[in-house]
């Protein structure tokens, strides 16, 4: 039987790939990727040859099925995503649950993966946090705002520049504007910054500074 390497990707910087990872990408027969066209770039230039197949949120379910028929039949299968830990955020968790209860042994690399520098550079409280990834755009989101609001732990988000302004002013209705924030955007990219304060404060710095690139927010958790 083979193997199932869930291998994270830089999210920026080039750099942050282990050796570990490297050698994973190159010696599996196959690599799962989330859009081949971005990973085909960061393989290139590590100059790795390895097959790579299409697998994203919108045909995991149609390919799960035959991936894990192809480890159990004896490959070496590698799944990373766009940029950081698979299943994070990212495709990952259905394939990994099938492979589990197809008894094919998984191996998680560590490495990349945004919101951990994110919540270790806030200068907030660490021992206990609770990651939330994306809010729900719609459905749902006042009804998470209204629990999360009662939430002791840091809080950690996901989120993308063009709704940063309305997530923010979110948190000030239901948190409060004197609750704690820090926003780390471009991650190990060349124009990386860290913003904290209040949520007001950091509301009025994005809406005076348009934000662009990836985004992790962290929120202090309630007194």
């Amino acid at each position: 039987m083979g193997k199932l390497f869930l291998v994270p990707t830089p999210i920026g910087n080039l750099e942050d790939i282990t050796f570990r990872a490297l050698r994973v990408l190159k010696e599996a027969d196959l690599i799962l990727a989330e859009d081949t066209r971005n990973s085909g770039k960061l393989l290139k230039h590590f100059e790795i040859q390895t097959q790579m197949y299409s697998h994203h949120m919108h045909n995991e379910h149609k390919t799960v099925d035959n991936i894990v028929s192809r480890i159990k039949a004896g490959e070496t299968v590698a799944l990373i995503s766009d940029a950081g830990t698979p299943a994070i955020s990212d495709p990952g968790f259905l394939l990994t649950r099938a492979c589990v209860e197809a008894g094919v042994e998984v191996d998680c690399l560590p490495g990349a993966t945004a919101f951990v520098p994110a919540l270790v550079n806030s200068g907030l409280p660490n021992d206990k946090f609770v990651f939330e990834g994306f809010l729900p755009v719609k459905k749902g989101r006042q009804t998470r705002l209204k629990i999360l609001a009662e939430e002791t732990r840091t809080m950690v988000f996901y989120e993308s520049p063009h709704k940063l302004l309305k997530t923010l002013g979110h948190f000030i209705e239901y948190f409060g504007e004197d609750r704690r924030v820090s926003v780390s955007r471009e991650i190990t990219k060349m124009h990386e910054e860290t913003i904290r304060g209040t949520a007001s404060e950091v509301l009025q710095h994005y809406t005076d500074n348009p934000p662009k690139g990836e985004i992790v927010v962290v929120v202090e958790g309630k007194s």
